[in-house]
This record gives structure tokens, C-alpha cells and sequence, in this order.
């Protein structure tokens, strides 16, 4: 069988109509197609924006042209080698994880299948995948509740880095009373908070039967985490923020967190998940990735996930069809070849 060559790598910054005005702009996701010799494209999604446009047009692209497309991993490890100096995690990981992405949507269009059937030949294609809404008060609790959604994440960033937690006890009791003794709480901060605030916090809204509180510290705050992981009565999330396997691998190895977020279009792409779902199954922690009911994550839940629970997508991302479409709650995986995604537009 001929190499599939890769005669052209393009990355641009589509527009994103609708989205919050705090959001990133020059930085946020960026596409990446990629072009083979056959005539398939691959499509992935990273982030970095601009920044991350400039890593492939002067970095990678003179790397992988020429390169046979079906070798993802090898290809994957000359990008982290090829960039380790001033790579390793940040805006390089991001912009290589739109490339990886692109690679692996071809793989699975090169053998008329799903990335996720690549994963796991026995996935079930047509199950449905829980999902959890993020919400950030009581109405959009409701919202969720009457979608069907039985899971919710409640986001408090906007109490600052020295939170309320008299305010934040009360708002988080309201939803559990909306959601009911059976629904699924999550917590998220958003890294505003310090250790000692985090505690209190925790121990204020654990009668709650809350699931995780979720990056409350800065990412790079290993024993603040550690510390948390020691004496939070709530289990702590984290690694939304994170890159690549090693850096996964000291989260785990080092139990800093109970639970591990990884996002796909950050962290590495698809073959760094790939990764730590392996670590996470030897180690014995879960893996939820962030963002995960879009359409590439969702590959890797449906088929290496023993407790799948995807995180809702954002709306305003709409440059590509094809990303999964909310039922009640749920989620199934796309079934068109590679990501079963496609240009909104073509």
C-alpha cells in the first residue's frame, strides 16, 4: 500500500459568532486541514489562535510535509522532540494537538471507519453517552433540568479569590435541591482560589454530595493540590490546563487529583488521551475530559471510558458540522468516517 503523503498543512482562526465577550479572541481555537497525497483532508481543532497559527505555518508544516500521514504517532513524537526546548506544553502542545487531530481524522478516513471503532473495534456506536450541563446559577439550572439533563457543573469563578463561602454554600444547596438526591453536582472555580479558601469552601458544600470541585488552584500549584488531596472532604478535579503524557503522568503519579480533565485540543491531541486513558487505567483514576461531548473527545469516551460522562459543548463554535447533538442529556458519537465532522460550509 503507497505512503499517504502529506502535500499540505493549513491552519486559520474561524469566526466565532456569539461567543462571550470575555472569551479569548487572538488566542482561542484555531483549524488545522491537512492535505494528502490521495486527496483525503483532515480536519483538527487546537488552541493558541494566532500564536498557534504561527507554530504550524513556520514549524511544523516543514516538518511533516513529505511525511507518510498514517505514521500519527511517530509523527506526533517528531512534533514534541522538534519543538522540546520551547515546547512541552502551552501554546506549541495546543497547536500540535490541532495537527494530531487533523492525522487522525485521516487515519480513520483512509479505513472508512470511526476514530472511535479505531480505538475500540467492540465500541457501541449507537449508545448514548451521559452528559453534564455547565451552568452558572439556579435558572440555567432549571434549563438544564428541563432539557433532561441529570448532571450539572456549577461554575463560581465570579466570587473572586476570596470567595464567599456563606453565598457559595447557599447557591450550591439550591441547586442540589433542584437537581434532587439522585442528580450528579460539580463544582469549578476556575484557579481563583488559594489552598486555604478551597478548603473552607470544601468543607461548607460537602453535605451536598458534591462529585468534584474542579481547578481551584493554579495549575503549577503542585503543593497546594497536594495538600488539597490530603485534607478536601470533596474530591478535587483538575488538568484541563495540563500537557502531554508526562505531565499527566506527575498529576497521577503524584495523586494531585481524583479526577483528571484533559482537553483534547490542548493537551496533545488525541494520541497524548489516548495515553492517558492507559495511565489512568493502571493508576486507577478517572478520566473526564474537558469539553468532551464535542466532536473529538467523544471518540475516545465512548470507547475507552468505563464511567463516560462528557462535559456539554459550546454553542458558538460553528465553523464544522457534524458534532454530536444533545438528547435528554445525552450524546452519541458521530458515525461519518475519522470525526464524522466536516466544514460548515462546504
Amino acid at each position: 500500500m503507497p505512503a499517504m503523503r502529506i502535500t499540505q498543512i493549513k491552519a486559520f482562526q474561524p469566526p466565532t459568532p456569539g461567543s462571550p465577550p470575555e472569551r479569548r479572541t487572538q488566542l482561542g481555537q484555531m483549524v488545522v486541514e491537512i492535505t494528502t497525497s490521495d486527496g483525503l483532508t483532515g480536519i483538527g481543532v487546537g488552541g493558541g489562535g494566532l500564536a498557534g497559527i504561527h507554530v504550524i505555518e513556520t514549524v511544523l508544516r516543514d516538518l511533516l510535509i513529505g511525511e507518510d500521514a498514517s505514521q500519527v504517532e511517530s509523527l506526533h513524537e517528531a512534533m514534541c522532540r522538534h519543538t522540546a526546548f520551547y515546547g512541552r506544553s502551552g501554546l506549541v502542545v495546543m497547536a500540535i494537538s490541532g495537527v494530531d487531530l487533523a492525522l487522525w481524522d485521516l487515519r480513520g478516513k483512509a479505513a472508512d471507519t470511526t476514530v472511535a471503532q479505531i480505538l475500540n473495534p467492540a465500541v457501541d456506536l449507537a449508545a448514548s453517552l451521559p452528559t453534564y450541563r455547565t451552568v452558572f446559577d439556579d435558572a440555567e439550572t432549571e434549563e438544564a433540568l428541563a432539557s433532561g439533563f441529570r448532571a450539572v457543573k456549577l461554575h463560581v469563578e465570579r466570587f473572586g479569590d476570596d470567595p464567599d463561602v456563606t453565598g457559595i454554600e447557599r447557591l450550591v444547596a439550591r441547586v442540589r435541591d433542584k437537581l434532587g438526591s439522585s442528580g450528579s453536582l460539580m463544582i469549578d472555580a476556575f484557579a481563583k482560589w488559594n489552598v486555604e479558601s478551597t478548603l473552607a469552601v470544601a468543607r461548607a458544600i460537602a453535605p451536598y454530595q458534591v462529585d468534584w470541585l474542579e481547578e481551584p488552584l493554579l495549575p503549577d500549584d503542585l503543593s497546594g493540590y497536594q495538600r488539597l488531596m490530603q485534607e478536601s472532604p470533596v474530591p478535587i478535579a483538575g488538568g484541563e490546563h495540563e500537557y502531554l503524557a508526562n505531565g499527566f503522568r506527575r498529576l497521577m503519579d503524584d495523586r494531585l487529583h481524583a479526577v483528571v480533565q484533559p482537553d483534547i485540543n490542548w493537551c496533545g491531541g488525541m494520541t497524548t488521551l489516548v495515553e492517558i486513558y492507559r495511565m489512568a487505567k493502571e493508576l486507577g483514576v478517572r478520566v473526564v475530559p474537558h469539553r468532551g461531548a464535542e466532536g473529538y473527545a467523544v471518540h475516545a469516551i465512548a470507547a475507552l471510558d468505563q464511567q463516560p460522562l462528557a462535559e456539554s459543548p459550546r454553542t458558538w463554535f460553528q465553523c464544522l458540522s457534524g458534532f454530536p447533538a444533545l438528547h435528554s442529556g445525552t450524546v452519541r458519537v458521530p458515525t461519518g468516517a475519522g470525526f464524522g465532522l466536516a466544514f460548515a460550509d462546504a
